[in-house]
């Protein structure tokens, strides 16, 4: 390869350099990065119930063909006081022996534990259409024989009014922040270049789980339905100006 061209393929490298130096100096646009947060409320118009039923017996089978037995009778009186069958969905199901501990204080050989039993636990999960049947729901599993559990959870069948009307004022609440901020700064607002929605969070709200043996003992059991709060977060970044 002659001089010139050695010299000219020198010339096209440091341009090359020099141009992509220029292109790095050059200062990226202004911006600025804000959050925004909004929220609104529902009184709810659905609820869940969890129940439990449970049994005991000498064997496994004893024992699950009582909590059978028990299930069928909950499920029935849900199905009679007009739960749809789409609304009644088994939510935990467990067999589990009952041992005897031997008395640590005994004297003499101590032998292991031994099973006296079985324990059989069957949950119910019961979605509620009619908020205000929740307090006649929960007596009739009472009388029914359901024992434990009792958990309510109320919330809405369809959020996504609230939750549409709460990502709106999250955007005004972040663009007045930005408006605040540049402002101080002594620069303007531009465009927006990104926005994120970062986070939702709300929905059914659960009540306090209610002891059967003092249910079984209460006339009706009251239930206040509320409100359900619904809660957006969005991260916007905005082009400023001078």
């Amino acid at each position: 390869m002659s001089i010139r061209s050695l010299l000219a393929c020198w010339v096209l490298c440091c341009a090359s350099v020099f141009s992509s130096l220029a292109v790095a100096g050059e200062s990226l646009p202004g911006r600025i990065q804000v959050t925004g947060e909004g929220s609104a409320v529902l009184a709810p118009d659905m609820a869940t119930l969890s129940l439990t039923v449970t049994r005991e017996g000498e064997s496994a089978s004893a024992a699950l063909s009582a909590n059978s037995e028990a299930m069928r009778q909950v499920m029935a009186a849900m199905r009679e006081a007009g739960v749809a069958e789409k609304d009644l969905q088994t939510s935990n199901f467990s067999i589990a022996p009952r041992y005897a501990r031997p008395d640590p204080r005994a004297a003499g050989e101590q032998q292991g534990p031994t099973i006296i039993g079985y324990v059989v636990r069957n949950g119910l999960s019961v979605r509620i259409r009619d908020i205000t049947l929740v307090g006649k729901l929960l007596d009739t599993a009472v009388r029914q024989g359901v024992n434990e559990g009792g958990q309510i959870s109320l919330g809405n069948a369809n959020p996504e009014e609230a939750i549409d009307l709460a990502r709106e004022r999250a955007m005004r609440d972040a663009l007045s922040r930005a408006k605040v901020l540049a402002a101080a700064a002594g620069v303007k607002t531009g465009d927006i270049i990104e926005i994120q929605e970062q986070s939702y969070r709300g929905g059914p709200s659960p009540a306090p789980m209610f002891r059967m043996s003092e249910m079984a003992a209460a006339d009706s059991v009251p239930v206040a339905g509320g409100e359900n709060e619904y809660r957006v977060s969005v991260s916007l970044t905005i082009a400023i100006q001078p």
